[in-house]
């Protein structure tokens, strides 16, 4: 069984590098922790909150959540780093015991600006539940790379 990836983009005003290294480094500057994060999803009752997220940029390594209470839950791994070029993660934010889904990022330069392109993919890992995850992440990966290009058009300003 294959499931279409689901594929977003936005274009921001700044070169591949600087687009790369916000998207990576600077991740939590941007990313929208008050409704997407393992704090919010797992531990809604609890008075807990992000404190930062951590990208370690390399392969091998991870994509973090640091919470208040000094937990560290992971999002996900790096399995191939090109900077500034590209970058894929096996995507896993959740305790469930199935097997991640993949996130390529990609970093196109267009003139001034620079394209980034996300393909979220391997949906067939996920087994019964997979139309209601994919679709969360249909809409929240919208969100989220709206972010991303606000965040990025701020600096350029």
């Amino acid at each position: 069984m294959s499931i279409e990836s689901i594929l977003r983009s936005v274009t921001v005003r700044c070169d591949p590098e600087r687009a790369f290294r916000l998207f990576t480094e600077e991740m939590g500057s941007w990313w929208p922790v008050r409704t997407h994060a393992r704090a919010v999803t797992e531990f809604e009752d609890e008075d807990l909150k992000v404190e930062r997220v951590e990208f370690q940029t390399f392969e091998g390594g991870s994509v973090l959540e640091h919470m208040s209470n000094g937990e560290t839950l992971p999002w996900g791994e790096v399995v191939a780093w090109d900077p500034p070029r590209s970058f894929v993660l096996a995507w896993k934010p959740h305790p469930r015991p199935t097997p991640p889904t993949e996130v390529e990022v990609r970093f196109t330069a267009q003139g001034q600006h620079t394209i980034v392109e996300l393909e979220h993919r391997a949906w067939e890992r996920l087994g019964e539940d997979v139309e209601e995850i994919r679709a969360g992440y249909s809409e929240g990966w919208i969100v989220t790379l709206e972010r991303f290009r606000a965040r990025a058009d701020e600096l350029a300003a």
